[in-house]
């Protein structure tokens, strides 16, 4: 004959059951300490991707707020390295902008900073559009829907009145 089981002798004692649980809520504290560090390391690494930007736009005045029709003119060289400014740029913004989503004011600085970049990325895009594909589909959005609400377009990619 067997003896009426209760429901801690068929799942375990009480002691069994607590030790579960703590286990379990450690688990989760785990997880979300991770996810914390992932969301901390990428807003640092984002920081210091603006600071860099921010800092090579103090060096190179020039290219922060370009005369693009001068920078043409001045030769193959000046153009590399202002490409290379404005891909440094896009490529901050992109991070500031994904790590800080719920903030306002990184992607109003990006917009600021964006004006003046518009006619190269018209030309850029016109003549190479895979350039703008090397970007995520948000940046890539971003910087069309700039250029169409600056007025700028092919052929001439100049700035419009805004």
């Amino acid at each position: 004959m067997s003896q009426p089981s209760f429901w801690w002798q068929k799942y375990g004692t009480l002691a069994q059951m607590a030790q579960a649980t703590v286990a379990l809520l450690g688990f989760v504290a785990i997880l979300i300490q991770i996810n914390e560090i992932r969301t901390n390391n990428r807003a640092a690494s984002a920081r210091a991707a603006f600071l860099g930007y921010t800092d090579l736009a103090f060096k190179n005045p020039k290219f922060s707020y370009p005369d693009y029709d001068r920078i043409r003119a001045a030769g193959r060289d000046e153009q590399v390295q202002y490409e290379s400014f404005v891909t440094y740029f896009l490529y901050a913004c992109e991070e500031t902008i994904a790590a800080f989503a719920d903030k306002r004011e990184w992607q109003a600085s990006c917009d600021y900073d964006l004006k003046p970049h518009l006619p190269f990325l018209c030309e850029k895009n016109a003549a190479q559009p895979a350039y703008l594909a090397t970007y995520g589909t948000e940046t890539q959005q971003w910087v069309k829907t700039s250029m169409k609400t600056a007025s700028v377009t092919p052929p001439d990619c100049k700035l419009g009145k805004t």
